[in-house]
């Protein structure tokens, strides 16, 4: 019987842990008024690319899928496409970046292409497409996003994807938007996580010691130059929306 009891104990322990790897994220309201705060479809924010309505999404540490909005009134308001999109690199960002080193998406375009040094990892972990398509389209982007609380997995190595750490510096997940180029997307996504207050990132790649993208095209962590002023913005973000620092 005690044998029993203990068992139960563990597996009620396991279950509450699994349910709740989003209570430390924010909820559909957090995340959709801070990614509509710096969109300029629906602020004063100017990002560089197509400045798009948008897709955002969040997972836990362990891949699962919190919370996924947008910034249109409708699904279609935004490229439909882009909705998985945007869960494949909260998922990228989450999935390859660590305690004390932050990836963002962006970082890892020049490494994965043919002759770089992470070329495949693109390739490495597909899709749920049961999982990442099913359900009604009318609930896309919506508190009920049939994608919430599935692992759905999926990599993308090109902007829009950012790890999120908290005011302890812990990482506790991943932001993915997705919508515009994928260099606007990523000057989105630092302007979000700085929204949401967090973006203590401890170290980067970046020649300024963060997750910022790379348009030095000889760096082994570069990003192609998407050519629609998105460059400058990403340059200034160190200073106009610099990372938190932990007290």
């Amino acid at each position: 019987m005690k044998k029993r009891f203990i068992a139960f104990l563990l597996s009620s322990s396991a279950f509450y842990t699994q349910a709740n790897t989003c209570d430390n994220l924010p909820n559909y309201q957090e995340l959709t008024r801070a990614l509509k705060s710096v969109v300029a479809t629906t602020s004063h924010e100017a990002n560089g690319g197509l400045e798009l309505n948008m897709w955002g999404t969040i997972v836990a540490r362990d891949g699962s899928v919190c919370v996924v909005t947008k910034t249109g009134e409708n699904f279609g308001d935004q490229w439909p496409g882009s909705r998985v999109i945007s869960a494949q690199k909260a998922n990228t960002a989450n999935a390859f970046s660590l305690p004390e080193l932050s990836l963002s998406t962006a970082n890892l375009w020049k490494a994965t292409q043919p002759g770089g040094s992470l070329f495949g990892l693109q390739f490495s972990n597909p899709v749920n497409s049961k999982l990442a398509f099913k359900g009604k389209s009318k609930y896309f982007g919506q508190k009920n996003d049939p994608m919430v609380s599935h692992r759905i997995g999926g990599l993308n190595v090109f902007g829009g994807g950012l790890a999120l750490y908290n005011n302890q510096g812990e990482i506790i997940g991943g932001l993915g938007v997705s919508g515009d180029t994928s260099c606007a997307d990523h000057n989105i996504a630092w302007k979000t996580r700085h929204a949401l207050k967090l973006d203590y990132v401890p170290k980067g790649v970046s020649n300024t010691g963060d997750d910022n993208i790379i348009y030095d095209i000889d760096n082994g962590f570069s990003h192609v130059n998407c050519g629609n002023g998105e460059q400058q913005i990403a340059d200034n973000l160190p200073n106009s929306f610099p990372l938190s620092k932990r007290k």
